[in-house]
């Protein structure tokens, strides 16, 4: 390797003033820049052989190392000295180079010398660029925090909460004793003794949470199960037991920043788990009744990042074989990991992902470990700004008939979105997940839950709409337990052309039936039967308001026993002639909507809020229910009453309408529909190319007020996605927001391939009574759209910046190497913006664009995982901004252009960081002396660097420490702290002493400090829990974060800088490297980045030691130098402490 001098590296600030300028030469008092010298009104009173210090000073051997010493005082005095004493001076004139350094660059500077700037400069192209992206960026935040948010509807719950620690699960059953806890929830008043008797539920808590969190939902199930379910005969018979939940302390871990504590956690689980069923089996804690069989499994209930060690646990070699069947996680990030800061943690989620995903695709029931597990997945919606809920969902992972993923906004009743905390409190929430819980439990066997088919098909009753198309409906299935007797005189016959219409309940002043011709055989084909009404449907035996029946005739055939009917209703009255109806009761498969009125605002009611009753909702395909030939409507009342009830036929093809429209065309135009006066009560619209969840809408409905009466209903609308089920439902809809998780950045493709008719579908409940057309507007919400990003792409902050500084680096290492001039980082990125910046961003634009329709061999790198289970990339989705759509073409230099704004932005505030405290450091730095007999003020050296003994002790007492306790990442933070004190020392001297070389190394130390500082991030996570671990007084290290190599350059890098030693511009070939290195990283960062954003800080670390042995060429290597280090700074103190 060569390497040249130049004026960068081998000045002095002890020059005189006036020396002839060697041609060419930066003219660095000229007024076109902003460095003046603050002792130029002085310079006629320097002594008249400043000259022949200068020659000397010019015929010494050329050096790279700058010592940043002062050597000059206001009088001379010291100046006269050290020329009589030193008559070959270690340093060069800090304004002007040596004549070997100037001739040597010379020879390859361009003819035109790049005009110096300040660091504080910028050009109108780069204040434009970052002008428009911090615009943009503010943009996104505002329309984040006020456009397209989810209402808040949970309503607060309340308990009496009490807990029991398990002091006995000491180290003799598990190593994380002394960390971990493990308790037993008692419900006061409820659970007064402290023994277990029902069936173990096991909580586990998220990323920083708490074991109380599960207080709610313990509350919930014991309050319900002592209420209601211990005096239904029916559910104790069924299986139903008491529901004993277990939590676990883990002194709030930080999960999601780290792998290990993932792992750990898992293992401590499991060793949980076998303690917990140990219990059941101690006569001395558990009241369990003898003749049931003794629990095998626990069903765990996690919270976001609990949800993912659930999942943990079974590829832990402490696993216990069918220990585990059932998981139901909230806020989970399944998916993928929500920060991929942490090498492990990205490791674990590939191996989780692959060994459920390999399960899952044995064909062979034996072979499948997961055969009998299932789990369901629940997301926040909108509301949860901790994990993106597009990270929720299971569809890459498990497939439809072991578990689901679901939105708490589609849940019958709950019908909001929730915070990430919210969700484990809410109380129209925990009443579902109890109720859920106890559909799925049966103590008569040994795993304590029922058969896998019957906890999927609880869970989906309890947790989906009952709208959707795969619902089974129960009328099948139930016998036939209704006689109804009628007469002329109470039944009124309605054809299956006509609409039955009630307005009023109660209006005959005594029970009358309505009776709904099914169409004929002939004509039910595309045929449906939906009924609405505001009032709720009676089951079998109640007596309220309304019942609907399914009716055939019923003719009791000679000598045939008649059919056990439980009910029977009879309205023939004293008249002889009637007409007997067998029924069945369609109660059952009744849907609740939200009550859409005049005074409705939200689905959903807070505590302080009046109650409406849901709308009662029943939809049939006439082909299901064509054995029967009536649908009848039973008008209980006796009074008039209020209440209303609209029942009708109505033709799949006047109902379902698709709209193929291309997002180009949706965001130009938008989508008009109409809606004749003669429509049906609900029309669906489907709009197959809205799936991605990056956009959000507008919808209008117009029209809808009726003419000449009051409406029975307001319009409501459903919006919904299958994939994952997410619903949300609108009352008194006239202008509605409409966002989905649907195709979302990043997150892996599903495991069955989407129809073509997958997307955006709109339900519309309109009242068929008003005599009037509506119209329906939709229309994409650009401004909204923004908004969308933040959440999906708030991580792309810690990498896709360091392509900005990797490329503002490699221009500034560019024109150093070919003017010897370290150009200011604001200049740089105006030369970036000029060319290499777009260029590159337009080739990263270009390259999504080509992927296309994702192959199923994708990009494996030698770092990246490579599926190896199907045919399906996984990984796919993993490059640039996470989506190969091409209507997303603008997100890459959009991005780009943001970040533009935020480097500038923290570049300007690190230079006033730095001014401040270089401003600081040197009011605090003067120091009154006396000299002559004369009190006057003297600065103290601005650069004094630290001797190479002290450096190398300091370094090597950190590297051991690294290697034996603390993480790299908390060495790097002091790496970092390092770097501000030299960035600011440098500051601080070429504000008071300019010069070519000072302003380079200035420059130089700045950079460096603003690449440290965009690689920080990526190290804190780790950081915050070693220190956590700390807290708790949990010492044992971290074994995957201890590599002396991952931050021995950093650490060199930063203490050859505090010597104030300027990096020598590099003349031969190996220029190059350093071009390719930082452009390497630069497209790292904008390709990988997010997805492995860990690999970042080793990419930078392999910078470091590029500049560290750059660095070391222009030291001389001896046994005589490496031995004088531990004495030089005994002979400097000599030295000083000489009388001039």
């Amino acid at each position: 390797m060569q390497r040249r001098s130049s004026g960068s590296s081998e000045d002095c600030a002890d020059a005189p003033a006036k020396t002839s300028r060697p041609q060419g030469q930066t003219r660095l008092n000229d007024t076109s820049t902003s460095i003046r010298h603050p002792h130029d009104n002085r310079q006629s009173d320097r002594p008249q052989n400043s000259g022949t210090r200068s020659s000397s000073a010019r015929s010494r051997r050329p050096s790279s190392n700058v010592n940043w010493r002062l050597s000059h005082s206001r009088d001379g005095s010291i100046e006269k000295e050290a020329a009589a004493a030193q008559p070959a001076p270690n340093t060069l004139s800090t304004g002007y180079p040596s004549m070997e350094g100037e001739r040597m660059a010379s020879s390859r500077r361009k003819s035109r010398q790049p005009r110096f700037w300040s660091p504080w400069t910028i050009s109108l192209l780069t204040l434009l660029t970052s002008a428009m992206g911090i615009s943009l960026l503010l943009a996104v935040l505002y329309s984040s925090a006020t456009l397209h948010c989810d209402p808040k509807g949970c309503r607060m719950s309340w308990m009496s909460p009490s807990y029991a620690r398990f002091d006995d699960f000491d180290t003799e059953h598990t190593r994380f004793a002394s960390k971990y806890s493990l308790y037993l929830y008692r419900e006061q008043g409820f659970d007064n003794v402290p023994k277990i008797k029902g069936i173990p539920v096991l909580f586990i808590p998220g990323n920083a949470g708490s074991y109380k969190q599960i207080r709610s939902i313990a509350s919930e199930s014991a309050r319900y199960f002592h209420d209601v379910l211990q005096h239904d005969a029916a559910a104790l018979n069924a299986g139903a037991k008491n529901l004993d939940f277990f939590t676990v302390d883990f002194n709030e871990d930080f999960t999601a920043f780290h792998g290990q504590t993932m792992l750990d956690q898992a293992e401590y689980l499991n060793e949980a788990i076998r303690y917990i069923l140990s219990l059941y089996l101690d006569p001395k804690i558990s009241e369990r009744d003898p003749s049931l069989p003794d629990p095998s499994s626990v069903i765990i209930l996690g919270h976001s990042m609990g949800g993912i060690v659930a999942r943990t646990m079974f590829i832990m070699p402490n696993y216990q074989s069918d220990s585990v069947n059932t998981i139901i996680t909230m806020s989970a990030p399944h998916a993928r990991p929500p920060v991929t800061f942490d090498p492990q943690i990205v490791s674990i989620y590939n191996d989780i992902n692959n060994y459920w995903r390999r399960a899952y695709s044995k064909k062979s029931s034996a072979e499948n470990s997961l055969g009998q597990v299932t789990l369901v997945s629940i997301a926040g919606g909108g509301l949860d700004t901790v994990v993106p809920s597009d990270y929720a969902g299971l569809e890459s992972i498990v497939p439809e008939t072991h578990g689901f993923t679901v939105f708490t906004s589609t849940i019958p009743n709950v019908w909001t979105s929730m915070d990430h905390q919210a969700i484990t409190w809410c109380d129209q929430f925990r009443k579902v997940i109890v109720r859920a819980l106890y559909d799925v439990v049966d103590n008569r066997g040994r795993s304590q839950t029922k058969p896998r088919a019957d906890r999927m098909k609880a869970f989906k009753r309890r947790f989906l709409t009952g709208l959707e198309s795969f619902v089974e409906k129960t009328l099948p299935e139930i016998t036939t337990s209704t006689l109804l007797t009628l007469d002329d005189h109470s039944t009124t016959v309605i054809p299956s052309s006509e609409r039955l219409i009630l307005r009023g309940l109660g209006s005959k002043k005594k029970p009358n039936a309505y009776l709904l011709a099914l169409p004929s055989e002939e004509f039910s084909e595309g045929k449906r039967l939906t009924l609405l009404s505001d009032s709720k449907l009676d089951r079998p035996g109640e007596d309220d308001k309304l019942e609907v029946l399914l009716c055939s005739f019923y003719l009791p055939q000679a000598g045939q026993a008649n059919l056990p009917f439980s009910m029977d209703i009879d309205l023939s009255g004293d008249n002889g002639e009637s007409t007997k109806l067998a029924c069945k009761n369609a109660a059952a498969d009744v849907v609740s909507l939200p009550a859409s009125s005049r005074f409705a605002k939200n689905p959903f009611f807070k505590g302080d809020e009046w109650q409406i009753p849901p709308f009662s909702y029943l939809e049939y395909e006439v082909e299901d229910i064509s054995d029967y030939e009536f649908v009848a409507i039973i008008d209980k009342t006796e009074a008039p009453t209020a209440g209303w009830l609209i029942a009708e036929f109505s033709d799949t093809a006047n109902t379902h309408l698709t709209r193929h429209i291309s997002l180009r065309r949706l965001l130009s135009f938008g989508l008009s529909l109409h809606l004749p006066a003669s429509r049906p009560m609900v029309t669906e619209v489907k709009l197959p190319s809205v799936q991605s969840s990056l956009l959000a809408y507008n919808l209008k409905i117009e029209g809808h007020a009726c003419n000449e009466q009051e409406p029975l209903f307001t319009p409501l609308v459903r919006q919904y996605i299958s994939e994952p089920y997410e619903s949300k439902y609108f009352v008194n809809a006239e202008e509605v927001e409409i966002s989905l998780h649907g195709v979302s950045p990043y997150v892996p493709p599903p495991l069955k391939s989407r129809r073509f008719d997958d997307g955006l579908s709109l339900q519309f409940w309109t009242d068929p009574t008003c005599d009037s057309n509506i119209s329906i507007r939709i229309t994409v919400d650009s401004m909204g759209s923004l908004g969308k990003l933040y959440m999906r792409y708030r991580t792309i902050f810690a990498s896709f910046p360091l392509l900005i500084v990797a490329l503002v680096l490699r221009k500034q290492f560019q024109v150093y190497d070919d003017t010897g001039l370290f150009i200011p980082f604001s200049e740089s990125l105006d030369f970036c913006l000029k060319r290499s910046l777009p260029m590159l961003l337009l080739s990263m634009t270009l390259l999504s664009l080509s992927m296309g329709q994702p192959s199923s061999t994708g990009p494996n790198g030698p770092w990246f995982w490579r599926n190896s289970t199907t045919a399906i990339d996984f990984a796919q989705n993993d490059l640039l901004v996470g989506t190969s759509d091409p209507f997303f073409w603008f997100l890459i230099p959009m991005i780009g252009i943001i970040c533009v704004g935020v480097c500038i932005s923290l570049h300007y505030l690190t230079l006033f960081l730095t001014w401040s405290l270089s401003a600081v450091y040197s009011w605090v730095s003067i120091r009154p002396v006396i000299q002559h007999h004369e009190k006057k003020r003297a600065a103290s050296p601005a650069f004094t660097p630290s001797s190479p003994r002290r450096r190398l002790i300091t370094a090597g007492i950190l590297l051991f420490l690294v290697s034996t306790f603390i993480p790299y990442q908390f060495a790097y933070v002091v790496a970092c702290l390092v770097q501000l004190s030299t960035t600011v020392r440098a500051h601080r001297f070429s504000r008071e002493t300019p010069s070519l070389a000072s302003a380079n190394f200035s420059n130089y130390v700045h950079s460096i400090f603003l690449l440290m500082l965009w690689v920080l991030p990526i190290n804190l996570p780790t950081l915050v829990v070693w220190i956590r671990n700390l807290a708790v007084r949990w010492f044992t290290p971290f074994s995957s974060h201890h590599n002396v190599l991952s931050i021995l350059p950093f650490i060199l890098l930063v203490e050859t800088l505090t010597a104030g030693k300027m990096v020598p511009p590099v003349a031969s070939r190996f220029r190059h490297l350093t071009n390719v290195m930082f452009f390497g990283i630069a497209i790292y960062a904008a390709v990988y980045g997010v997805s492995y954003a860990y690999m970042l800080h080793y990419l930078v670390n392999l910078v470091a030691a590029w500049l560290v042995a750059v660095h070391s060429t222009s030291d001389s290597w001896s046994l005589a130098g490496l031995s004088s280090i531990f004495d030089s700074e005994s002979a400097e103190n000599r030295k000083q402490g000489k009388t001039p």
